[in-house]
């Protein structure tokens, strides 16, 4: 067992990502979550994996930089980590913890475009989820967020500044009528309790409100009071729909066994970059609308959109990116794991008047391999732990010119980026775009540039035009990869095919794919590919 060292005072000299204080006990490198560089602070120190992981108990001595936390609740609740530093200090960590990360990774020579600010820093989230639980010692109902470090206590979140007044009315709301019933929150661990968590959306530029009360099937309440309650209340916004979600499952999560309407409509519409979008309860949609404009407009800026060009847009959610980006192409197709994502999509689509999108519900993984088209332009905007690694393999298989990397966490970025570079990608742009304000997340946008694509010619050769001595007909690469696509399920490049008759003996023209960079990265067939092809080969009889 670890041994524990109790009250350690340490002295915080650098930040990593995500909310990481580093300092220095015992000569060795100790982490201390939600401190900043500057701190003096006070922990329980234990050794793991080869460092010091420290648990903070408080703060002796502040930074030079920190000011006073904008949130009388920054420390107490879980939900943000920067209110107690200015704005200006904030976007300058994150693009620090970013970079540091990429550096760390290898990742060099590629033009760095600076971090863009959130347009809001506060009342930006237009969606937000509430637990229900009590505040510990008094056992008294609250409605809010995960109070810091613990499992179970509940901080109230109607001081919340990083949603709008009319969400922190909704909340003071609901909390207020259960407080006057004999309802209580649902126990994690005893799965007692009826009331689990508030679910409310507001359009950013619609100003449309979405509320949803997540229980158990266990409530007695009648809730056409709360009905009532909630559309008294005066609102800058409007409220266009109200359900009742019933989640009898024992995970601490937000779904829905079964969905009642008990008001209103069940999706407001929101409008970005000049797109209406339709937003369930479920859907998923950026959570700062403001802030996705900028996101999405840097991703346009990122790219030359050309008439012609094919995009995927792969982990897709309800299409937002593939209808922005397919306005000057000549096709768009999204992919999505989330299948009610994908029918919202589609009427999106539809809603906006675009014809040339095309929405796929699945995995990633696997529907890539049923793609028929060859893009321009591949679009990746994946989950948080980042690309799957047989997915990346598929993804370079595409031979795309150009690929636009969004991540919304630097760790998986940088990991997937060198799996990128080591196939024949360069990284040329990173942007850094604040979706977050006063919490530690901050997206990244990645330009990736395939160095094959200007590198090399790619030219279809039959060995019969190279030796006019012989008389049999040999496949073409274009039959090569057609049979191997049709037996073995593979989608295999001109390259790799090169590259196994070459090891097979057989001769290539030398103008075929010849590289005009002197130290070309060229990835090499991976063994279950080159023996499809050798397979092709012994088909065709070529060996």
């Amino acid at each position: 067992m670890s041994k524990k060292y109790t009250d350690i005072e340490i002295e915080i000299n650098d930040i990593e990502f995500p909310n990481k204080g580093i300092g220095t006990f015992n000569g060795k490198k100790t982490v201390i979550k939600n401190t900043i560089s500057g701190q003096k602070v006070i922990a329980d120190i234990k050794k793991k994996k080869g460092q010091y992981e420290g648990y903070l108990k408080k703060t002796v001595k502040k930074a030079d930089y920190e000011t006073e936390p904008l949130c009388p609740a920054f420390g107490l609740c879980g939900g943000c980590t920067y209110q107690n530093i200015e704005y200006e200090k904030e976007l300058e960590i994150k693009k620090k913890t970013v970079l540091d990360l990429l550096e760390k990774s290898g990742i060099s020579g590629f033009e760095f475009m600076g971090i863009k600010g959130s347009p809001d820093t506060e009342g930006y989230r237009n969606k937000m989820e509430f637990s229900f639980g009590d505040n510990g010692a008094e056992g008294k109902l609250c409605l809010g967020m995960r109070k810091r470090n613990s499992y179970y206590e509940v901080v109230n979140a109607d001081i919340c500044r990083i949603v709008h007044e009319d969400i922190r009315k909704i909340l003071s709301t609901v909390l207020e009528f259960f407080r006057n019933s004999k309802e209580s929150f649902y126990h994690k661990t005893r799965h007692t309790g009826s009331l689990r968590h508030l679910l409310v959306r507001r359009g950013h530029f619609s100003e449309e409100i979405l509320i949803g009360l997540v229980t158990t099937s266990d409530i007695k309440t009648d809730l056409t009071p709360l009905i009532d309650d909630l559309l008294s209340i005066e609102l800058k916004g409007k409220i266009k729909g109200i359900s009742h979600i019933i989640n009898d499952g024992v995970a601490d999560t937000v779904k829905a066994d079964k969905v009642i309407k008990l008001y209103g409509e069940d999706h407001f519409t929101e409008r970005l970059l000049g797109l209406n979008f339709k937003i369930s309860t479920f859907s998923f949609f950026q959570t700062n609308s403001a802030g996705a404009e900028v996101l999405y407009s840097t991703v346009r800026d990122f790219v030359e959109n050309k008439n012609n060009n094919v995009i995927f847009d792969l982990y897709c959610g309800t299409g937002t990116i593939t209808q922005l980006m397919s306005c000057n192409a000549k096709k768009a197709v999204g992919i999505e794991i989330v299948e009610e994502a994908v029918k919202a999509a589609e009427i999106n689509a539809e809603l906006n008047g675009i014809s040339n999108c095309k929405f796929i519900a699945g995995d990633v993984l696997d529907m890539v391999d049923k793609l028929e088209d060859e893009p321009d332009l591949i679009i990746l905007d994946p989950p948080r732990d980042g690309i799957h690694p047989k997915a990346i393999s598929k993804i370079i298989d595409f031979n795309a010119p150009r690929l636009v990397y969004i991540s919304c966490k630097a760790s998986s970025l940088s990991k997937d980026l060198k799996i990128f570079e080591e196939n024949g990608y360069k990284v040329e742009k990173i942007c850094c775009v604040d979706m977050f304000p006063r919490t530690y997340h901050v997206e990244t946008v990645v330009l990736l540039s395939q160095q094959r694509a200007c590198d090399y010619i790619d030219i279809d050769i039959e060995l019969n035009e190279l030796d006019t001595t012989k008389s049999e007909k040999h496949p073409t690469y274009e039959q090569i990869k057609g049979y191997v696509l049709k037996n073995f399920g593979l989608k295999v490049s001109s390259l790799y095919i090169s590259q196994v008759k070459k090891q097979c003996g057989i001769d290539v023209a030398q103008a075929y794919n010849k590289p005009k960079s002197d130290n070309p990265r060229v990835p090499n067939c991976p063994p279950e590919k080159k023996e499809a092809i050798i397979k092709a080969l012994k088909y065709y009889n070529v060996i």
